[in-house]
């Protein structure tokens, strides 16, 4: 650079005329990014914006961008918004984009939503855009529960997919039956939140069943007309707290099983026979200890009387001795216990000898 450029450039018309070139690169530039971002939106959202004109729907352009910096999915707030405003519901329950798009922030599915209020409209089913909500975001399927208030849900009792049995009852003659049933059953809407579900339905129906059923005094009675078992387990208000209203229960197999009466009925007669022989057999062995003690009784009385016939022989020596006893006395007394072994044996009596037979003198 020599000295003329420099000077040209110290000049201060050439100086802003440079800065005036730099602002007008720069202001080009950032209007080339405007036009091409607002081109790539209006390439992303055209196509919806478009949509939600023509149909009514209200979402504008600047909506659609804001719903998608929030995270929400816009196409499916238009398409819900579309729907409502086509079924008539965006005016009757006052429900915009923006409820639409705090819903599906909040966890909720919109689609589900938008389709159980326009069948719940539909069905002539109240229904308004909170209780459907908040259903939706308890967790329950709103749409599911709308479908069963229109088309009744059929269960069964006791439910298959646990126990392949039946409800076993038995009667007021001891008969058992077997019973199974099919529960026809729609949707409660305003006691879904916080409403029993199928299980507690197929419990109570089962109680009630056998509650019936042993209500019953004969189960001829049950197999004549089960239609009385249903009309019986119907009035007992078992759908209470539940989200779900019974419309019929039918009795759909019966079968006779046991007799667990006259079961019972053997099982206690066993019993109390078994008590009968261990009081007999108590009885026994009270007798045979006492019998033991009377034989006892006699060996102990029996060493006495051996005792005191021990004694004979010295009072007979004794009596001769003091000559109290002659010997004509004695052989009168010899002669006496001789008639009497005799008589003894001829009678069949058998006795033994003591030491008196033989005394010594």
């Amino acid at each position: 650079m020599n000295l003329n450029d420099f000077l040209l450039l110290a000049q201060p018309g050439a100086q802003d005329d440079e800065m005036w070139q730099a602002l007008t690169i720069v202001g080009a530039i950032v209007v080339i990014l405007f036009i091409l971002v607002t081109f790539a939106f209006f390439l992303r959202f055209a196509g919806l914006w478009i949509q939600s004109k023509f149909t009514g729907a209200g979402i504008g352009f600047f909506n659609l961008i804001t719903m998608w910096m929030q995270k929400v999915n816009p196409a499916i707030i238009v398409r819900a918004r579309i729907m409502m405003v086509q079924a008539g519901l965006a005016k009757m329950y006052d429900v915009s984009h923006k409820n639409l798009a705090a819903h599906y922030l909040a966890g909720g599915n919109v689609m589900n939503v938008t389709r159980a209020l326009i069948a719940a409209e539909k069905a002539k089913i109240p229904l308004d855009w909170q209780t459907a909500a908040a259903i939706d975001l308890a967790g329950r399927d709103v749409l599911d529960a709308m479908r069963t208030s229109v088309y009744p849900k059929v269960i069964d009792c006791p439910d298959p997919r646990r126990t392949a049995g039946s409800l076993d009852a038995v009667a007021g003659d001891g008969i058992q039956l077997k019973a199974r049933a099919r529960v026809t059953v729609r949707t409660n809407i305003h006691q879904l939140i916080g409403g029993a579900t199928e299980e507690t339905i197929i419990a109570r129906v089962g109680q009630g069943i056998v509650q019936a059923i042993g209500s019953t005094p004969s189960y001829k009675k049950v197999l004549e007309n089960p239609d009385s078992i249903s009309y019986t387990v119907l009035n007992q208000g078992l759908e209470a707290h539940t989200a779900f209203e019974i419309v019929s229960i039918d009795i759909a197999d019966i079968d006779v099983g046991d007799n667990i009466g006259a079961r019972l009925m053997a099982d206690q007669a066993e019993a109390d026979m078994r008590v009968a022989q261990a009081k007999a057999e108590q009885k026994r062995a009270d007798a045979f200890a006492r019998e033991q003690e009377e034989i006892a009784h006699i060996q102990e009385n029996r060493a006495k009387v051996v005792l005191a016939e021990a004694q004979i022989p010295k009072a007979i020596a004794d009596s001769f001795r003091n000559r109290k006893l002659g010997l004509i006395d004695y052989l009168n007394l010899k002669n006496i216990q001789a008639d009497t072994l005799m008589r003894s044996s001829i009678a069949g009596e058998t006795r033994t000898p003591n030491t008196s037979d033989n005394p010594v003198a």
